[in-house]
C-alpha cells in the first residue's frame, strides 16, 4: 500500500494549474471508449490490436522504422502471428530494437495487480522483454551498478549515479505497488512512473521501452483503461514524439511548470490514447481490423 506522503505529493501535483481538468478530459474520453458496442464482446481481440499499435509506435520513439515495409503496424501484427520470421533479419540493430518494443508490449497482456504488488520482477521481465540480444546477458533485467552508464536520453544530462537511481527506482516501485488501492489516481501514477524510468535510466539500455510498457499495465489495472484498448504509445508519439521527448526534457528540469507540462502532456496523450482505442473498437465492430 502507499504511503501517505507519497499520496500527499500526488495530490499536490493534481493542483497544479490545468492538471486537475486535463485528467478529468481524459477519464471521460476512456469512460467513452469502455461502453464501446464493439467491447461489450470483443475486448480480447480489440486489446490484442491495442498492443500491436502500441508496439510499433513505441518502436518508432525509439527510432526504430525497418526500411522496405508498408509500415510498421501492418509488419508488427504479422511479426506477432508468427508470418515473419524474426531470425531473418536478426542482426539488424533496428529490428532488434522492433522486436524488443514487440515483446515488451506484449509481456504487459500477463500483467496484473498480484504481480504489481512485486515491481522489481515486473520491472525486470519488462527489461528482459525489452532488451534481449541488445545487451550482455549480465545486464539483461537487473538495474545499473557502479561503473555502469545509461547512454540513451543524453539531452536530459548524465544518467543519475546509482544512489539517486535507486532512490528514484524506489518512488517508482512505492507508487507501482499501490495502484490497485484506489487512493492513487491512476492517471498521475502512470505519468509519474514513466518520467521517473527515463530520468533514472535503471537500465543500460531500453528504459524508455520499459516505462510505456510500465505505463500501459497502470493504465489498465489501476481502471483508468481496464479494458486495455486505448493505445497510450499512440499517445505519445503524436507529432513524430517531439512533444513527447519535450516534455520529458521539461520534467527532468526538476521544476514545477516542468513536471506541470509533463503531466499536461500525459493526460492529453490519454485522451489520443482514448480516440485510437474506439478507432480499433469501430474496426472491430465493422470486421475491418488487419
Amino acid at each position: 500500500m502507499t504511503s501517505d506522503p507519497a499520496h500527499a505529493a500526488l495530490g499536490r501535483l493534481l493542483a497544479l494549474t490545468g492538471v486537475e481538468e486535463a485528467v478529468g478530459a481524459a477519464r471521460e474520453a476512456c469512460t467513452a471508449l469502455r461502453w464501446h458496442e464493439a467491447l461489450r464482446r470483443r475486448i480480447p481481440e480489440a486489446a490484442a490490436e491495442s498492443r500491436v499499435r502500441g508496439a510499433a509506435a513505441s518502436a518508432m520513439l525509439e527510432g526504430a522504422e525497418p526500411a522496405g515495409s508498408q509500415g510498421s503496424v501492418p509488419l508488427v501484427r504479422e511479426l506477432v502471428r508468427g508470418a515473419v520470421d524474426w531470425q531473418e533479419r536478426a542482426d539488424d540493430p533496428v529490428w532488434r530494437v522492433l522486436a524488443g518494443a514487440v515483446r515488451a508490449t506484449s509481456a504487459t497482456e500477463q500483467i496484473g495487480g498480484p504481480q504489481l504488488r512485486s515491481p522489481g520482477q515486473v520491472l525486470a521481465g519488462l527489461h528482459t522483454a525489452a532488451t534481449g540480444g541488445l545487451v550482455a546477458p549480465g545486464q539483461v533485467g537487473r538495474p545499473r551498478v557502479e561503473g555502469e552508464d545509461a547512454l540513451e536520453w543524453t539531452e536530459l544530462g548524465p544518467a543519475p549515479g546509482v544512489g539517486e537511481m535507486h532512490a528514484r527506482l524506489g518512488l517508482v516501485h512505492e507508487l507501482v505497488s499501490g495502484v490497485t488501492d484506489g487512493r492513487l489516481p491512476t492517471l498521475l501514477v502512470a505519468a509519474v512512473v514513466h518520467a521517473e524510468i527515463v530520468v533514472a535510466r535503471p537500465f543500460v539500455l531500453g528504459n524508455a521501452i520499459v516505462a510505456r510498457a510500465l505505463e500501459r499495465v497502470v493504465i489498465r489495472v489501476g481502471g483508468l483503461d481496464p479494458t486495455g484498448v486505448a493505445v497510450p504509445e499512440v499517445g505519445h508519439a503524436d507529432r513524430a514524439g517531439a512533444d513527447y521527448r519535450g516534455a520529458l526534457t521539461a520534467y527532468a528540469s526538476g521544476g514545477s511548470e516542468g513536471v506541470r507540462l509533463w503531466l499536461l502532456h500525459c493526460a492529453e496523450a490519454v485522451e489520443r490514447a482514448a480516440a485510437e482505442g474506439v478507432r480499433i473498437a469501430d474496426a472491430v465492430r465493422a470486421g475491418r481490423l488487419g
